[in-house]
């Protein structure tokens, strides 16, 4: 394994604050809205999930790196992140399965971060004053000229990005035995979802972001899957209006992460972007319909407008936040479609929230004996 030599580096955020360290990856500068991730393990699940496109991750466990990196854990085909921000990064690892170190592996994708800063100094900040854009640099020294890239690093809000993670073509997925067909509208998916529907007997058919539903009905699906993915709900306007349709035709719908915010756009509920959303695999969950509790592993700066689906005829809640009552979950009264916030396919993190693919296996079931 080759030594690494770390060069300085430093952290600029949009409102001046200023962190200096070593550098980790590749020599570079880098911009992005900058995040916290409160998970204490899972890191190359969190770096490769499309939902982080366009963001600066903070890790606030103190070791990163320490066991390398191996091709099964990851849930997109390459390294989705802006850049890592964290406390200690290991540039030797433990794990005998591992194919790599986390620094050769961030070497090869073009990652730039940041470590040795104090990382709970900087969540508190975030966490008080809210999600910004920030910048790392290894590379640049002058802080007047960061300030001007920084500057240059476009807002999240408004922002389209399922376009730059989603497939460009249709791609096919067979288990040994088919049950079902699901037509998967991928606005940013990972890949243990479709590995959840696959153990489930569902042949997937995955879709680009902005496909018609007439192209996907084509197919003559069982049911709909609306992915996970980047950016602001309220700009990815061609998977609102498919939701609309397959809504219209009562197919089964299953949503989540941004797919539960399309679903709540497609009713006319708003989304908002929050304070500093929610990111980790340790976030209580209340099941309204059931009255349990759920340890679910999360990722999202936006979120549905409690009141006005309070108010919706037609749309009721069925999970809420523990920590802070936002909506987690909610389902159509008199359709069968569903949505929650939070990542069931749990990768990473505890598996208390899987129980949501057979909840959509029994409304295609269902669907498919009415018929």
């Amino acid at each position: 394994m080759k030594k690494h030599t770390s060069s300085e580096a430093i952290l600029l955020l949009e409102d001046g604050t200023m962190y200096k360290g070593k550098s980790l990856g590749r020599i570079g500068t880098s911009g992005g809205e900058l995040c916290f991730n409160t998970g204490m393990t899972g890191y190359q699940e969190i770096f490769t999930d499309p939902s982080y496109y366009g963001q600066i991750v903070v890790n606030t466990v103190s070791h990163v790196g320490n066991y390398g990196v191996q091709h099964q854990e990851v849930e997109s085909d390459k390294i989705q992140i802006n850049g890592l921000v964290c406390k200690d990064f290991s540039h030797h690892f433990s794990r005998k399965t591992a194919e790599g170190s986390l620094q050769d592996y961030f070497e090869k994708a073009g990652v730039v971060g940041i470590c040795e800063i104090d990382t709970r100094s900087l969540v508190r900040h975030i966490r008080d004053k809210g999600a910004m854009n920030a910048i790392v640099s290894s590379e640049i020294t002058d802080v007047e000229e960061l300030r001007k890239r920084l500057a240059e690093v476009p807002s999240m809000a408004g922002l389209e990005l399922s376009s730059h993670v989603s497939t460009p073509e249709i791609y096919h997925m067979v288990p040994e035995e088919v049950k079902y067909k699901v037509a998967v509208l991928d606005l940013g998916v990972k890949r243990n979802s479709l590995n959840n529907f696959m153990q489930r007997g569902c042949e997937v058919k995955v879709y680009p972001f902005n496909t018609p539903f007439e192209e996907m009905e084509k197919w003559n699906p069982d049911g709909y899957f609306i992915s996970n993915g980047p950016g602001d709900p309220a700009a990815t306007r061609d998977a609102v209006n498919s939701v609309k349709q397959i809504l219209e035709k009562e197919k089964p719908m299953f949503g989540i992460c941004m797919g539960h915010q399309v679903l709540a756009q497609a009713n006319g509920i708003a989304t908002y972007k929050m304070h500093n959303g929610h990111r980790g695999l340790n976030h209580p969950v209340k099941n309204l319909l059931t009255g349990r509790s759920e340890i679910t592993s999360q990722n999202h700066g936006f979120v549905v407008d409690m009141e006005q689906l309070k108010n919706h005829p037609e749309v009721e809640i069925t999970h809420i936040n523990l920590n802070d009552n936002t909506v987690e979950g909610m389902r159509m009264r008199t359709k069968p479609a569903f949505s929650v916030q939070y990542h069931p396919e749990s990768s990473p993190g505890p598996h208390d929230s899987t129980y949501l693919f057979d909840e959509f296996v029994a409304l295609l079931e269902k669907s498919k004996n009415k018929v």
